[in-house]
């Protein structure tokens, strides 16, 4: 089955559950309930997820030692984070991993790396806390989908056991917080905190809308029913089984799923354009032009969804257009390096690769993580071979 999802929520950092989510919505469990088209299949528990396997925490035993506090403990625990394993730490959109998996691998999204931060906090004696960062709505390309992502980070205190009280690492401020997308440390976002019944249900949720990518829906669709289960208002989770049900044309179901999510968060608002998407394939088109008329308004000024617009015009076709939402892109932000990407990519398909070239190089500048860079470079090598191989070719036909 070829899985189409426009606007869907993936937590590649983390799924978005909005600030005004509202806990005493009635949560209407018979929608997980009732008659479906998916046979469950188990996933990771919740020690499989935040707990660490004995030779990590013999590692963490010889690493650290009972006379560093506070601060120190603070700085070795991300010290030994960063030196572990083969490879430098590294932030991946896409990767999804459990705390030994993120051990091992020093290679996850945001999420992951806060799992594990979170495992190791608590074993070496230190308290943590989740935190959502309330960045603005900003979407992602995941394998030719455009994806809305959300963030979250970890603050870390100190627990001071011989008194039964906590007492943070630092007077001011109040407590370290670890990071690891630079582009929020700068921006200081406000937070909120989030508990790890939460944490894992951003887990199940990130895992489901990867596993619906792929087109492994039995999958898919019992990590969002665990995500549901573990956080049942988590509305990002409900959303994106709503998008499942559609996808499988189990409408009745996916406009449940799609209102639950809107009970806890009248303003998800990616729950709301999928809802308008249902509307047009159940001949309710008017209702669908009204959401999509408002939601069209209130994300007119954000150059993320004005890249989203210009990759789905891209897709069909419609250069044009495409260029139209690149350019109004970056006139909303200079500093996008996505909408230097899209108008390379057009440039590309009307032939004209040295100005492909120079987006490139304007993408490759503006970007910030090393997958970005990385890819860009290749991008711009293969640029320049098949420009090679031209001229090569017109040299040997002029012989």
């Amino acid at each position: 089955m070829k899985i189409v999802i426009q606007f869907s929520i993936i937590v590649l950092s983390v799924l978005l559950s909005a600030c005004n989510s509202t806990p005493k919505a009635t949560i209407d469990t018979s929608i997980l309930n009732s008659k479906h088209q998916f046979n469950i299949q188990p996933v990771e528990s919740y020690s499989e997820v935040f707990q660490l396997n004995n030779q990590i925490k013999a590692k963490l035993a010889q690493y650290f030692h009972n006379d560093e506090i506070g601060v120190k403990r603070a700085k070795m625990l991300m010290a030994f984070l960063v030196n572990s394993g083969d490879d430098s730490m590294s932030y991946l959109s896409g990767a999804n991993l459990t705390a030994n998996q993120a051990f091992s691998n020093m290679n996850a999204n945001c999420l992951s790396l806060s799992i594990l931060t979170h495992a190791i906090a608590r074993q070496v004696g230190l308290r943590t806390q989740f935190q959502r960062v309330h960045i603005p709505e900003y979407w992602d390309e995941s394998q030719g989908y455009s994806l809305l992502t959300g963030h979250v980070n970890i603050k870390i205190f100190e627990v001071d056991n011989t008194q039964d009280s906590v007492k943070t690492l630092y007077v001011k401020p109040a407590s370290v917080t670890v990071d690891f997308d630079p582009n929020s440390r700068a921006q200081h976002f406000s937070t909120s905190a989030i508990d790890t019944n939460t944490i894992l249900s951003m887990f199940y949720n990130n895992k489901g809308a990867m596993e619906m990518i792929n087109g492994d829906l039995d999958m898919a669709y019992s990590y969002y029913k665990a995500a549901v289960e573990s956080d049942p208002y988590h509305d990002g989770a409900w959303g994106n089984l709503g998008i499942l049900y559609r996808l499988t044309q189990q409408y009745e179901l996916a406009e449940r799923a799609y209102n639950q999510a809107l009970a806890i968060n009248h303003d998800n608002r990616n729950a709301l354009g999928n809802l308008a998407k249902l509307y047009h394939l159940t001949e309710r088109d008017r209702e669908a032009k009204v959401i999509e008329a408002n939601i069209h308004n209130l994300r007119k000024s954000n150059p993320y969804y004005m890249l989203v617009l210009g990759n789905e015009a891209f897709k069909h076709g419609n250069l044009s257009r495409a260029k139209h939402f690149y350019q109004k892109a970056y006139q909303l932000d200079h500093s996008i390096h996505g909408s230097f990407f899209g108008l390379a990519k057009v440039a590309f398909e009307e032939g004209n690769r040295e100005k492909a070239e120079y987006y490139l190089n304007k993408a490759y500048k503006a970007s910030v993580f090393e997958h970005d860079k990385a890819r860009y470079e290749g991008k711009l090598a293969l640029l320049r071979g098949v420009a090679s191989n031209q001229l090569n070719s017109t040299d040997n036909d002029e012989r």
